[in-house]
Parts: C-alpha cells; sequence; structure tokens
C-alpha cells in the first residue's frame, strides 16, 4: 500500500509543479551529468585517436623525407663519380672517352664500349679504378 500511496503523491506533485505525470525529480541532473560524461570521453577519445595518428602521420612523413635524401645524395654521388671518371678519360692523351660509357651503382663502376687498342682499354679501367669512391671496376670494353 506504502508503494501505492508514494506513486500517487509523486504524481500529484509533478502535476502542481507543472512536469510529466511520472517525471522522477533529480532525473535532469541525472541525464545532464550522464551526458557530460559520455561528451567528455568521446571527446577524450576522439583527441587521443587525433594525437595518435597526426604522430603516426608525423612519423611517416619524417621516414619519406629521410628516404629522399638519401635517393638524392646518392643520384649527386652517382652523378659525381661518373662526372670525376668521364673528366679523368677526357683529360687522358691514351683513352677517347666519347667511345667509353661508364655507369655507376654505389662504388661499383661499369665501364662498356669499343676502343682501338688493349692499352686504351687498360688505361681506362685504370683511371676508373684510381678514381676516389670506386670499389670495384667491371670491364666491358671491346678492343676492336
Amino acid at each position: 500500500m506504502l508503494p501505492v500511496v508514494g506513486a500517487l503523491a509523486l504524481g500529484a506533485y509533478n502535476l502542481s509543479t507543472g512536469n510529466d505525470l511520472l517525471h522522477v525529480p533529480g532525473a535532469r541532473t541525472i541525464r545532464n551529468t550522464f551526458s557530460e560524461t559520455v561528451g567528455d570521453t568521446v571527446r577524450d577519445g576522439v583527441r587521443n585517436a587525433a594525437r595518435e595518428r597526426g604522430a603516426e602521420v608525423r612519423d611517416r612523413a619524417a621516414a619519406g623525407v629521410h628516404d629522399a635524401v638519401n635517393t638524392a645524395e646518392d643520384a649527386v654521388s652517382t652523378m659525381t663519380l661518373t662526372t670525376k671518371i668521364k673528366a679523368k678519360m677526357t683529360l687522358d692523351d691514351v683513352v677517347r672517352a666519347s667511345d667509353i660509357d661508364v655507369d655507376v651503382d654505389g662504388g661499383i663502376v661499369t665501364l662498356t664500349g669499343d676502343v682501338e687498342s688493349k692499352d686504351e682499354q687498360r688505361r681506362a679501367v685504370r683511371i676508373a679504378t684510381e678514381t676516389s669512391g670506386v670499389t670495384r671496376v667491371v670491364n666491358h670494353i671491346k678492343v676492336r
């Protein structure tokens, strides 16, 4: 009987204060607190995810820049070595540099082409071998 009387009293109170018949006092406060808690949790989760994603993007970008710098350095190093060897051959009295192709991969130099004599072939190989930065010379030069 007491629960019925309590429910009737609650209904009468709600009607006298302008609320719905089954309005529970403090429900709005509970709903607001719940909404704020969920909102804060979601907002914190989104912030953390954005922070993590930003760090991941930053790390990938840094790695990409590092790879690009290494690739550029390798290309410059390759061009520099090729230019050094070709310049030395051009200045040499025995070697006709225009008849010899120089390809560089790392410190490995590959010489190809056709020359007039064994002396010219040996001299071209020696020029490449004595150039700073060359670790190995692959000789594909043919004597005509």
